[in-house]
């Protein structure tokens, strides 16, 4: 049997808490004779980059990290990953509900919606696909009102894709609030990890980076 690409395994939860990293941009800028610019964006969406080494405090937590990073076989399976800084459609500090962020308007007959979040507001806001939500945490809204999830609605929590069972009426909002993951995989095939080096204070590098599984 082969062996999957990505792995719905989460990376454990109270590691990432001591992660530093985010997101990463790639613009291109060329100078004109005249002094002027030109910059443009080469990829729509950004790469998150982490480094969940500052997350690793004991003995413990390193055998929690090595057994992780084999049952992934290094860089070659992706998994998910909570970052501490961005996972929720709700403001900082507060809590979901099912009018968090927009996913469209029905149409009567469209019955697929792909969760995002949105950042900014207007001509320059920037939609974020939500391709690994936490599914306990969806909350769906339509036309302003709550929607349960179960015979009305189902969630793909593999890709981020609301279905309806029946379609939004023409000119309903669809809204959605909710927890996400981020997919990532390691960014090393060899980790190296030193007893002494740990003991003395220094802390392990576990550079982890986004992906679109």
């Amino acid at each position: 049997m082969g062996i999957a690409s990505f792995s719905e395994e989460r990376f454990p939860a109270r590691l990432a808490l001591g992660t530093s990293g985010g997101p990463e941009r790639r613009t291109e800028i060329v100078r004109l004779s005249t002094g002027f610019e030109t910059r443009n964006q080469r990829q729509a969406h950004a790469l998150r980059r982490y480094d969940a080494g500052g997350g690793v405090r004991s003995l413990e937590d390193l055998a929690a990290v090595l057994a992780f990073f084999e049952a992934r076989r290094g860089r070659l399976v992706g998994f998910r990953f909570r970052d501490p800084f961005d996972h929720s459609s709700a403001a900082w500090g507060r809590a979901t509900t099912p009018f968090d962020q927009p996913l469209g308007t029905g149409d009567g007959v469209r019955r697929d919606f792909a969760l995002a979040k949105t950042y900014g507001t207007g001509a320059e806001a920037y939609r974020r696909p939500i391709e690994k939500p936490r599914a306990p945490s969806l909350r769906l809204g339509v036309g302003g009102a709550p929607v349960a999830l179960g015979g009305s609605a189902t969630l793909d929590a593999a890709r981020g894709i609301v279905r309806f069972a029946v379609p939004p009426a023409a000119g309903q909002a669809v809204t959605a609030g909710f927890e996400f993951d981020v997919p990532v995989r390691f960014d090393i095939d060899h980790l190296s990890i030193s007893l002494a080096a740990f003991e003395a204070g220094e802390i392990p590098t576990i550079p982890l980076v986004e992906i679109r599984p």
